[in-house]
């Protein structure tokens, strides 16, 4: 196993890589995804209440001789429990769900116009508590970051958003960076799209004898992002965890980069409806 960890800045470690379950099924789907995962090496699952998973994912947890310390675990809040009250109802749900004492990473699922400040007074409180080790948001563009830091105490400590080589999201990381606030990958394959195809990364993945995937993650951790792909096939989650053995050149990763043009496969966070 060879796994590297990232500290935030409150100085909890991070494993770089996790597994995402988005879509997985509850039950013998996730709970299988999750065992596989950890014989792998994975530390770090992401779920969220909306993905109706946890309870699979408490099991599996449940069931695993790791400790829980070494484990690193993520749910989300959704936009239906903004709010303070309903955000301490809803975080009390999915610990009990997840059979935990403490979730290590609570995040704020999307930036919900006139909620998501209230909302993470309610997640300054769990963090306080020592209930949630790390807190953040997903989703937040740079407005919505400087929105919430004007009116919090605590600054979140991550932002998860879409981002791969054509939504490279250079802008937001720059700008957490400088705020200290460790961005996060999901959907870093573009779901399985046309990324996997393209020739720039396919010949780089035939150098090195690896799969497209594999170059598109293995571009994440060198740009110091944290990627969570998701899969339930046994064999993709051990392809997406074996990333330690090459490294990009600083040629090569240029190159990725120019395959950036905003392109997203999920929805500008400007424009959800979240009603």
């Amino acid at each position: 196993m060879n796994t590297q960890t990232i500290t935030l800045y409150n100085g909890v470690r991070i494993p770089n890589i996790g597994l995402g379950v988005y879509k997985t099924k509850e039950g013998t789907e996730v709970k299988q995804a999750i065992k596989k995962s950890l014989e792998t090496g994975y530390r770090m699952i992401d779920t969220a209440s909306i993905y109706k998973n946890e309870i699979g994912v408490g099991e599996a947890i449940g069931e695993s001789d790791i400790a829980r310390e070494d484990l690193f675990i993520t749910t989300k809040l959704w936009n239906d429990d903004q709010g303070y009250e309903t955000t301490l109802k809803a975080f009390d749900l999915s610990l009990k769900k997840l059979k935990l004492d403490y979730i290590d990473l609570y995040l704020i699922h999307w930036p919900v116009y006139g909620k998501y400040v209230e909302t993470y007074r309610a997640f300054e409180k769990l963090y306080q508590e020592g209930r949630a080790r790390v807190i953040g948001v997903c989703n937040f563009h740079i407005h919505h970051l400087e929105h919430l830091m004007d009116n919090s105490d605590i600054k979140p400590m991550v932002n998860q958003v879409e981002l791969h080589p054509m939504l490279a999201q250079i802008e937001l990381r720059n700008f957490c960076q400088k705020e200290q606030i460790q961005i996060e990958a999901w959907s870093p394959l573009m779901q399985g799209g046309e990324i996997l195809e393209n020739p720039i990364i396919k010949d780089i993945a035939k150098k090195y004898d690896k799969t497209p995937a594999q170059v598109i993650l293995r571009w994440d951790i060198q740009n110091n992002i944290i990627t969570i792909p998701k899969s339930i096939t046994s064999s993709r989650i051990v392809e997406n965890f074996n990333l330690f053995d090459f490294s990009l050149t600083e040629e090569e990763l240029q190159k990725i980069n120019t395959l950036d043009c905003h392109k997203r496969v999920g929805t500008n966070p400007d424009k959800y409806d979240f009603v």
